[in-house]
């Protein structure tokens, strides 16, 4: 598994992006890589970092204004070619459905519990290192 994993947070909310940062630590688990942030707070900064590359998964907050992350992840996974995973924090247990729609990987709900968080952004990261084997 690589060093390192990039891995984008977005969210209008500077309170969401510290609780995701603190939530992973320095790794979310013990097998998965150290990990970096890029934090994002409009879609066009998270559009900006995906064209620029090197993004391994991304954190979108589904309540987040003016873009939610659902309808910020279902763009990208129609426009960016290799999408990185999507972890998505949806408001409601109830809004499963609508991650499905917007094609998530995963989702958890906020506000961020951290293991629930660590385990689902773990298992992310090492869904990826296997497909890139």
């Amino acid at each position: 598994m690589q060093a390192t994993a990039t891995v984008l947070v977005y969210s209008d909310d500077a309170g969401t992006r510290e609780q995701v940062r603190l939530a992973t630590g320095r790794r979310p688990a013990q097998d998965a890589p150290l990990v970096e942030f890029v934090e994002c707070a409009t879609p066009a900064a998270v559009l900006a970092e995906l064209d620029r590359g090197g993004i391994d998964v991304c954190v979108l907050d589904g309540e987040a204004v003016p873009m939610g992350g659902m309808g910020m992840c279902r763009q990208i996974k129609d426009e960016v070619f290799s999408c990185p995973p999507v972890l998505l924090l949806i408001g409601r247990p109830q809004d499963a459905w609508l991650a499905t729609w917007s094609r998530a990987d995963a989702a958890v709900t906020l506000p961020v519990e951290p293991v629930e968080f660590a385990g689902a952004l773990a298992s992310l990261l090492r869904r990826k290192a296997l497909i890139a084997q």
